[in-house]
This record gives C-alpha cells, sequence and structure tokens, in this order.
C-alpha cells in the first residue's frame, strides 16, 4: 500500500559552490581586482539584505579543501529569485575570476512524521509552538558567523533494505527516534534540511551550523549509528567552511583568515585547514559547544559547591529534588507574547516523562523575563534550551552573564506574607549591592502564580557568592524565611 507522507513546502535554496582562478587573480591588473572586489561585496550585501525579493536570507562562507573556495548560499520564495541571483553573481566582475565547481538546487519542506494536527489544518490542534517550529523549517534563518557542513542524502531503494517499503508507522517511528537523538545537540547544532527530490540529484540537502566544528563532527557521527541512517540512508560529499560578512571578502581574496580579527584556533586561514572529516577518533576532541552547551555535568565542581554549603546548613539540591535539572534563559520580548510561545512548547514537552516544569517568570524591577524549564535529565534539559533559545526576544541564557554563572534561588512564598517577601528581597538587594564580585539580582515572579518566585543572582567567582552565603545577613534572612515561605527554599547553580 502506497503511504507517502504529506509534505508543505517554504523557501527555495540555493548552494552555490565557486573555485576562484587564483593564477588569473594574481595575474590581473590592480584596478581589475579592486573592480572584482567592489561588486563582489555590494552582490553579497545586496544579496545578504534581500533587497531581490520580498522575504528570503543570503550567506557567504569561506570553505575549507579542494572542493570549493567559496559557497553562497540562496533561500527565496521562488525558484525563478534563485535562477536570478545566480546569473547576476555570474554578470560581476568577481564571477569572471570564479567557475562553479557544483550546486545545489532544494526546497524546505517538512512532512507528516512532524504533526498529523498540522497537515489536517486544525487550527485549535496545532499549538503555538508546533506552529513556529514548522514556520522556522519552512521560512529558516542563517546563523551568523558559524560553521557550515553541507552534505546531500538519500533513503535505500535497495532489494534487503527499502525504505519505501516500509509502513508509514514504521517510517515516522524510526523518524522518531532520529529526531531525539539530533535533540540532544539543542542549541548547539542548527539545521536545515531541504528536499531535493525531482530536483536534484539526490533526495534531500542537508546544511548544519555550529559555532563549534567538532559539534558537526559529532551530530553526523552519532546519527549514523539511528537506524534510519545506519541501515536506510545514503550520504554524498561534505563540504565544510564558516560564514563571513560581505565587507571582509578583501580579506578573504589576499588569503587572510576572515572573520577579520578572529584567531579561532582553528587553523581557519583559507586553505590551510587541517580538516580531517571522519577519521573516527570520535571523542578524543576537548569541545564544550559554545555559548549554548551548558555543562550540567560537571558533579566534582557541582558536588564541591554542595558540599561547601552543606556545612552552612543551607540546601544545595537542585530545583524540586536532587535529580532534576534547570535551564534559563531571558528574554525581553512582551511578557504575554512570550507566555503564549511558551505555552505551546509545554504543551510539547509534557508529552515526555522527563518533563517536570516549564514557566515565564517576570523581573520585578526591570522589563525582562525569565523561562525557567526544568527537567529529570541534563541531556533533556539541553535539549529543551535549544528549542527555548529560538523564542523572541531571548537575550542570554543563565551563565553567560559572569565569570562563575548565576545562582538560582526558588522560593514559594505563603499568600499572606507576599509583600513582606518582596520588601525583604528589597533590603537584601541593596546589601548585594555593595558585595564583592556581585553583578546583577533579579527577582522574578510566575506569571501563573505570583507566590512561586525565583531569585537570579549573578557573580564573578564562585568565592564571591559563598561569601554572600556566609554572612551573617544572609542567615537572618533565612531565619526569617521559615515563616513567610510554604516550602523550603532550593537553591542551585545554573552555570
Amino acid at each position: 500500500m502506497r503511504e507517502p507522507p504529506q509534505t508543505d513546502e517554504g523557501w527555495y535554496a540555493l548552494h552555490d559552490f565557486r573555485r576562484i582562478d587564483w593564477a588569473a587573480w594574481r595575474d590581473a591588473p590592480e584596478r581589475e581586482r579592486d573592480r572584482a572586489v567592489e561588486e563582489g561585496v555590494e552582490y553579497l550585501e545586496s544579496h545578504e539584505a534581500v533587497t531581490d525579493a520580498d522575504d528570503g536570507a543570503s550567506a557567504v562562507f569561506s570553505m575549507v579543501g579542494h572542493k570549493a573556495d567559496l559557497l553562497v548560499v540562496h533561500l527565496r520564495p521562488t525558484l525563478d529569485a534563485l535562477s536570478t541571483a545566480e546569473r547576476r553573481f555570474d554578470r560581476t566582475a568577481l564571477g569572471a575570476f570564479t567557475e562553479q565547481s557544483t550546486s545545489y538546487v532544494s526546497v524546505t519542506e517538512v512532512s507528516g512524521y512532524v504533526s498529523d494536527a498540522y497537515f489536517a489544518e486544525d487550527e485549535e490542534e496545532v499549538d503555538t509552538g508546533l506552529k513556529r517550529y514548522i514556520e522556522g523549517k519552512l521560512e529558516p534563518e542563517i546563523p551568523e558567523d558559524q560553521y557550515v557542513s553541507f552534505y546531500p542524502m538519500s533513503r535505500k531503494r535497495g532489494e534487503q533494505d527499502n525504505w519505501y517499503d516500509l509502513p508509514f508507522e514504521r517510517r515516522r517511528e524510526m523518524m522518531q527516534e532520529h529526531g531525539e537523538h539530533g535533540r540532544e545537540f539543542g542549541g548547539r547544532v542548527k539545521q536545515i534540511v531541504a528536499s531535493s527530490v525531482g530536483l536534484d540529484d539526490w533526495e534531500w540537502g542537508v546544511t548544519l551550523f555550529s559555532e563549534d566544528p567538532t559539534d558537526l563532527k559529532d551530530i553526523v557521527y552519532e546519527m549514523r549509528y539511528d537506524e534510519a541512517s545506519a541501515r536506510y540512508s545514503e550520504f554524498g560529499p561534505f563540504y565544510v567552511g564558516r560564514r563571513f560578512p560581505p565587507s571582509d571578502l578583501p580579506a578573504f581574496l589576499a588569503g587572510e583568515s576572515v572573520p577579520v580579527g578572529e584567531d579561532d584556533g582553528e587553523g581557519h586561514a583559507h586553505g590551510e585547514g587541517d580538516h580531517h572529516g571522519e577519521d573516527g577518533h570520535h571523542g578524543e576532541s576537548d569541545h564544550h559547544g559554545g555559548d549554548e552547551a551548558h555543562d550540567h555535568g560537571d558533579d566534582a565542581d557541582e558536588d564541591g559547591i554542595r558540599g561547601e554549603l552543606e556545612d552552612l546548613d543551607i540546601y544545595a539540591g537542585k530545583p524540586h529534588g536532587e535529580d532534576v535539572y534547570a535551564t534559563v534563559l531571558y528574554s525581553e520580548a512582551d511578557a504575554d507574547e512570550l507566555f503564549e510561545e511558551v505555552d505551546g512548547l509545554r504543551s510539547n514537552f509534557d508529552h515526555y516523562d522527563t518533563h517536570v516544569k516549564t514557566a515565564v517568570y517576570d523581573a520585578l524591577e526591570r522589563d525582562r523575563r525569565a523561562v525557567v524549564s526544568i527537567w529529570d535529565t541534563a541531556s533533556a534539559a539541553d535539549t529543551a534550551a535549544g528549542f527555548l533559545s529560538e523564542l523572541p526576544g531571548i537575550v542570554s541564557r543563565a551563565g553567560e552573564e559572569s565569570g562563575f554563572g548565576t545562582m538560582g534561588m526558588f522560593y514559594t512564598v505563603k499568600p499572606e506574607h507576599r509583600e513582606d517577601f518582596v520588601e525583604k528581597f528589597e533590603t537584601v538587594g541593596g546589601l548585594l549591592g555593595d558585595m564583592e564580585g556581585h553583578g546583577e539580582t533579579d527577582l522574578m515572579i510566575n506569571l501563573e502564580d505570583e507566590n512561586d518566585m525565583f531569585i537570579a543572582s549573578q557573580w564573578r567567582s564562585k568565592e564571591d557568592a559563598m561569601a554572600f552565603f556566609r554572612s551573617d545577613e544572609f542567615s537572618e534572612t533565612v531565619s526569617w524565611g521559615r515563616d513567610v515561605l510554604a516550602d523550603r527554599p532550593r537553591h542551585v547553580f545554573l552555570a
């Protein structure tokens, strides 16, 4: 029985790979090179600004290895717009010094593996979070200043292993497993998956982005062990590079590292990168996954902090028990808009047994919100952070804003003492402002429960934070809190 999943399409994509004729470039008169640079920068800037279409995105990348020198990626609402963009580059003076080593044409897509309700066009069944997720897949942004890995792939149609002979539910099951493992890289790796069935030689084009190139290797390596990949997938050539701004084109053509002004330690000067690809030495690199890879697993340091707090008779477990994990992101979006988006994601999170709680807290004294998501496992919390980082107005994640990190304190206040608690916070806040190594402290109030409060306190170092815990003022506050709190406070270091 034929059971093709339904699909919905978004923007068309062109990956335009270019080799530069370096001999011709060296031999060209300076005025010709200057003209090529000028027209090249103008072309790239105008297309990144999408002056040629109503919507879309473009970016340029410096590529490593012999397959290409430059990659220009265009996303546009129509195939005709891609064709125009491609030909306009060929008409520039820079285009005359290049040849197209290869290209790839595709269209962004979501399929019925994602949601039955979406394709049933049942507005009540499709929550806001899912809508936002699907919109991001169909009309994706291209991340700034990140490494890129592009590769084409197809599903096998062999005599023994034929993806297209499998029942729909079996395919969906494998795709869900594949997606769950991919979400473990949430916040570290972003992707654009586009269908090329009938448009190019393979069935999909996959573009991965990350601040750490080892994350690109790791996600491909680990997901190859999923049955959908190990048994039913075939992969084409891989292309790796890094995005740079159009204004850095002169530096790129001069053989300098781009983006300009960054020494990334990866040997990224064009043509000099020691790219090992799939040499099989998985797990030997010491990578931390950039700002989003919130390492909840530093148990030695965490246990040391807990021990010191325990000596002070301060509960140092994670929120709501010893074995759950909190991730916190800050947003400057409108509270109602943010809550609507979070509520949609939360309904999806609730499908997982590891989800404990996700809530939006509003700062008492400044225009800022905190999205707090609590999970049974560190990997689940990290995965959730990847989805939450796409929420509107996100400006940072707890732990990115200070040398040591953020100390989170969760309180449930008795309703009759709520105003007393807020007043006490203002007093303690004044004390914190004078303490060595203190950054900022916010009192955040749950939009759904005004008696559920979260205090985020940023410190320069662990020693500075511990000095506060050892202070007489903190001891007095703890004693006072026994009368006004409905539950024992939870103190947790979020970074």
